[in-house]
């Protein structure tokens, strides 16, 4: 199956919501090291290792990491958690979507990271109100890329990305709703509440979570 094409450009949003006091960050999914690079202009000090299933991005990365691992982070042993028990900063941005099993990575990386390390992903949101509006006319098609990218193995709305982090041993700290304008969307946000209401839910809540198209966050490890 064909990848995501790497490019150039970084998420701002997942750049955001780096520390810039991490010592030690991993990017799982680094494609072109696009965000590397900018965390490398802003923590010159830090070390990067990248890591990328294609040896063609871990290549292109290796420009701006410290390190680059070509791996499919689901076959790396626990071996791997241990050695990088000391990364404070792990980033999955637009990856975890792709994993078979992303509870069990963030398990694995739960059991090393320190308190003081997160986690940082952003995660296409499938209450968007497009992809709604495809499930109700049946046209719920994969494509090259975007929200129905056919890469993409598992789906998660606002709460149950919460609740992927939680069953994890992580809570969210912090999170960004990416918003764009998307003109088409007014004409059907009214019955997306609608919709709510007839199901005994909030339909505020059910149009505010209609609009985000990826979820950007930061998460820690719960204590106790």
């Amino acid at each position: 199956m064909e990848r995501t094409p790497a490019h150039e450009h970084h998420n701002p949003d997942v750049l955001r919501l780096v520390p810039l006091s991490a010592t030690r960050l991993i990017e799982v999914g680094c494609s072109s090291g696009a965000l590397a690079r900018e965390v490398k202009k802003l923590n010159p000090a830090c070390r990067y290792l990248g890591i990328d299933i294609d040896e063609r991005y871990a290549e292109l990365a290796a420009r701006y990491c410290d390190e680059t691992l070509v791996a499919d982070v689901e076959n790396l042993k626990d071996e791997f958690f241990d050695a990088n028990r000391l990364c404070n900063c792990w980033i999955f941005g637009d990856t975890l979507e792709h994993l078979k099993d992303p509870w069990r990575v963030l398990r694995s990386i739960r059991r090393v990271i320190s308190h003081e390390g997160c986690v940082i992903a952003c995660i296409p949101n499938l209450q968007h109100w497009s992809l709604q509006v495809k499930i109700g006319i049946g046209s719920f098609r994969y494509e090259d890329s975007g929200l129905m990218d056919r890469t993409h193995l598992r789906w998660f709305t606002r709460k149950t990305i919460a609740e992927m982090f939680i069953d994890s041993g992580f809570a969210v700290t912090k999170g960004i709703s990416r918003i764009f304008e998307e003109p088409d969307r007014e004409r059907f946000l009214p019955l997306i509440g609608e919709l709510a209401r007839l199901a005994g839910a909030d339909p505020k809540r059910a149009i505010s979570d209609a609009l985000p198209l990826q979820y950007v966050l930061r998460a820690e490890p719960r204590q106790g």
